[in-house]
Parts: structure tokens; C-alpha cells; sequence
């Protein structure tokens, strides 16, 4: 087994073993063992329309949460856990989403321009016509389906890593 793969499979198992926590944390309406005490917890919330920009929201959990036009532009969202969450035409300029968590995300007509998505998981989420001019999505775990259409219009290079787009996507 490759190198690449490998890293694949023990991310797959990582989301695996991160989305059996959540559910036994919901089922149970516990506090999660793994929280931080100055964790920000979004969870189910509606926040459509707000202003969280250039805010330091490092391991914020904003699962299932309506985020419609929610501008989250130069935040630290690195480590978060975005699952579920719907963010159709939210403003996510110059944000760090390093190792984040945005399976099953609606990022329809989002803007990432200059965004840093490394090493995300973004299974199942959407990416229909969003603004990627910039972003890194290097080592990220997003489908092969999403990453062909991004593809198509993949262009610029990311300010902070200097990584082109079309390359952290695998483009060819």
C-alpha cells in the first residue's frame, strides 16, 4: 500500500471515529470528553447573515449550523467542525481552515478567495460555483467529483503559502 493511500485511510478513519463521537455526544447529551473548556459550540444554531470576520474561532464547532451570507472573512477556523453546515453565499476570504472538518458542507456561491483549506476533510460537501481563486486545498479530502468541477476554473495563488490552487487540487 502507497504512502498516499495510507494517509487517505487513516484520515477516512479519523472522520469515521470523529463522526461516532458526535453522534454518541448527541445521543447522550453529554459534555464530549475531547472538549476544550473555551470552546466556541455553534451547533444547530442559525446564524445566517453574521459577522465573524477576522475572529480567532480555532476548534469552533458549528455543526448543522445555518450560516447563509455569513461572513467569516480572515478568521482562524483551523481545526473546526463545520458538518452539516450550510454556508451558501458566506464570505470566507482570507480564512484559515487548516484540518478542519466540513463533511457534508453546502458551499454553494461561497467566496474562498486566498482561503487555506490544508489538510481539510471535505467529504461530500459542495463546491458549485464558489469562489476558489487563490485557495489551498493541499492534502485535502474532498471528492474526486467536487475536485474535477474546481478544476474548471481553478486559478491564482495563495498569498500565504504560495501554493497555486491548480495544484493543491491535483489538477492537471
Amino acid at each position: 500500500m502507497n504512502k498516499q493511500l495510507k494517509k487517505i485511510l487513516w484520515r477516512v478513519l479519523g472522520l469515521i471515529s470523529l463522526i461516532l463521537l458526535a453522534s454518541f455526544w448527541v445521543l447522550l447529551d453529554a459534555h464530549p470528553v475531547l472538549a476544550q473548556e473555551n470552546t466556541v459550540n455553534y451547533t444547530y444554531t442559525n446564524l445566517n447573515q453574521q459577522d465573524f470576520s477576522h475572529r480567532d474561532l480555532e476548534k469552533a464547532v458549528f455543526a448543522a449550523a445555518e450560516m447563509r451570507e455569513t461572513n467569516f472573512e480572515g478568521s482562524n477556523l483551523s481545526y473546526a467542525i463545520l458538518t452539516e453546515g450550510v454556508l451558501l453565499k458566506a464570505n470566507l476570504k482570507d480564512a484559515n481552515l487548516t484540518g478542519s472538518l466540513l463533511d457534508r458542507v453546502t458551499l454553494d456561491f461561497a467566496d474562498l478567495t486566498n482561503a487555506i483549506l490544508v489538510d481539510a476533510i471535505a467529504t461530500r460537501t459542495r463546491f458549485y460555483d464558489t469562489i476558489i481563486t487563490g485557495a489551498d486545498f493541499t492534502d485535502a479530502v474532498i471528492d474526486r467529483y467536487q475536485v474535477a468541477l474546481m478544476c474548471e476554473r481553478a486559478d491564482g495563488v495563495n498569498p500565504v503559502t504560495g501554493v497555486a490552487t491548480r495544484d493543491s487540487l491535483g489538477c492537471r
